[in-house]
């Protein structure tokens, strides 16, 4: 029962079965919730088919003490476990009205040699249970369906669009499609069961080791209760507060803050800014919480409109115009009411940070302001109209963008350097990855960029996928194309792919900010270098803003 290293931000123990997988998650989350001891610092824990994984802040949490408690609660669990089956938990199964109408369900007879009855009375018999949650937010693959189901593969070209309810079997498992998304799946039915939803808790229907019975709909009847699960926040300021209107969005704005955590295991992803070292910063220094809400802008920036005065900073590489004037973009910028802000194009990197102090106060969903382009939650793209509400302003704590620490490991100057840890998988394959450079290919964003070989063309990947589990961010996946994709903050929760690097918590952000046709080079170094790397970040970022702005006001 080792805890293997995921990078320096999480721990991946593999265990024998299913069962195994949900007990010792179980265990783990309840041991988390406790937030003393080993657990200061863990944020989520994620059962996947035969592992489970454990993520934690680095700078909080002291993963060597971590995986060793990690370790003693999976052995006590495998000890609990011993002789315990798969029908242990009687627990009354969780019942899904469905139509069984769907596009495909002829197709899937076909696969099967059965008849479209058969189908369904097999759907009808099945024991399910949640295997894990994964893919989109509520996404629960179900595994227990008979052999002849079990087999049937996924559809050769993926629909672009599967209406949330969409009742589905491939690859070995069933699910439940909680909102319209692209998916390659057989559809067999439809529901109007909601599998997630933001408003309350519990979220999600389903849990990891859930039971699960389809049951027929009533008279074909099918109503959905809560929409399609990606509610959209209103972007209005009210009552007098103060705000800023968003005049033109630029090329792709949104709100960002650090993120989502506690919410893996509902396969919601973590989202929050590309680069939060840039967040962190630019925060400080207009005198917001470092993890406040902020603009991120890609490739072009917005226009902004203040109806109140405020401090702004950015941080990152694009001109600023204030009612059409130049102004230096390298600190913080003093707004006057009535003011228009006019962010430019982005000439190094992907992306910049624009803070304005109080930080954007709209509505969090599930803990966080910041808008998932994955999966839909939060407010989206930034839109021409919106008002932004803003909070309380602190004094701002400097006048100027400190420049970013440069890394040790030069490989060429024009090169944008990540430092990777080997594995959890195939260790062996890292030498191929750093002895070559790499391009960021034009299908990268903030899910993950997609890396292209340079001389030489791309490597033959690993010929298995792995079961799936819990990714995190910088996980470096490489698929049987030999493509490598270093996942970003909208990742999936959970993947198939055989991870053989992660890039280091201290480079997110210059990961965040590789663009279409950068020169990579992956680093390997150390877990001891990367908590060395990440402390030195630490030190850093507390170096920002330790001189007053030399205003008061705003």
């Amino acid at each position: 029962m080792t805890a293997r290293r995921f990078g320096d931000t999480g721990l991946v123990v593999d265990v024998a079965t299913l069962a195994d997988a949900h007990r010792l998650g179980a265990e783990l989350t309840r041991r988390a919730a406790t937030g003393s001891g080993p657990w200061v610092g863990v944020e989520d824990v994620v059962a996947g088919i035969d592992t489970v994984t454990v993520i934690a802040d680095p700078v909080r949490a002291d993963l060597d003490a971590l995986a060793a408690a990690v370790e003693a609660a999976a052995m006590e669990a495998a000890a609990e476990g011993a002789g315990a089956g798969p029908d242990s938990d009687r627990s009354a199964p969780v019942e899904i009205p469905v139509v069984f109408d769907g596009p495909d369900l002829q197709a899937v007879a076909g696969a099967a040699g059965v008849g479209t009855d058969a189908v369904v009375g097999m759907l009808l018999d099945a024991r399910l249970t949640v295997a894990m949650i994964g893919f989109a937010p509520g996404f629960a693959y179900l595994a227990g369906l008979p052999a002849s189901l079990a087999a049937v593969p996924r559809r050769n070209t993926a629909r672009t669009s599967v209406p949330a309810g969409s009742v589905a079997i491939a690859g070995g498992f069933a699910a439940v499609y909680p909102a319209s998304s692209p998916g390659g799946w057989q559809l067999v039915g439809r529901t109007g069961a909601t599998l997630f939803q933001t408003e309350r808790e519990p979220y999600g229907l389903l849990k990891a080791g859930d039971r699960v019975r389809f049951t027929p709909s009533p008279d074909g009847l099918v109503e959905r209760a809560g929409g399609d699960g990606s509610p959209r926040v209103a972007l209005r300021a009210g009552d007098g507060r103060r705000a800023v209107r968003v005049e033109d969005p630029g090329a792709l704005s949104t709100v960002q803050d650090l993120g989502r955590v506690g919410v893996a295991a509902l396969g919601v992803p973590r989202a929050g800014a590309a680069d939060p070292v840039g967040l962190r910063v630019a925060n400080r220094l207009v005198g917001n919480i470092e993890g406040a809400a902020a603009i991120e802008a890609t490739v072009r920036g917005p226009v902004l409109a203040f109806g109140d005065d405020a401090h702004v900073a950015l941080v990152g590489h694009a001109p600023l115009l204030l009612d059409g004037l130049p102004v230096p973009n390298d600190g913080v910028v003093p707004i006057r009411r009535g003011q228009r802000l006019t962010v430019g194009m982005v000439r190094r990197g992907a992306r910049v940070v624009v803070a304005v102090s109080g930080g954007i106060d709209i509505d969090p969903v599930l803990g966080s302001r910041s808008s998932d382009l994955l999966c839909g939650l939060g407010p989206g793209p930034l839109r021409a109209g919106d008002a932004l509400p803003l909070g309380a302003p602190g004094r701002p704590r400097g006048d100027r963008a400190p420049v970013l620490p440069a890394t040790d490991d030069v490989i060429a100057p024009d090169a944008v350097v990540l430092r990777v840890v080997a594995g959890p998988d195939r260790p062996d394959l890292l030498d191929h990855l750093a002895q070559r450079s790499w391009r960021v290919g034009a299908d990268s964003n903030r899910i993950g960029i997609r890396l292209e070989g340079e001389e030489g063309g791309n490597a033959p990947g690993p010929d298995t996928s792995l079961t799936s589990r819990a990714m995190v961010t910088g996980a470096v996946q490489v698929p049987p194309d030999g493509r490598p994709i270093v996942l970003g903050c909208d990742h999936a929760t959970t993947g198939g792919f055989p991870v053989v690097a992660t890039v280091v918590s201290a480079d997110h952000g210059r990961l965040g900010q590789c663009r279409p046709g950068d020169l990579v080079r992956l680093v390997a170094v150390t877990i001891d270098e990367a908590r060395r790397q990440r402390a030195g970040l630490e030190r850093f970022i507390a170096s920002v803003g330790q001189a007053w702005y030399p205003t008061t006001g705003a």
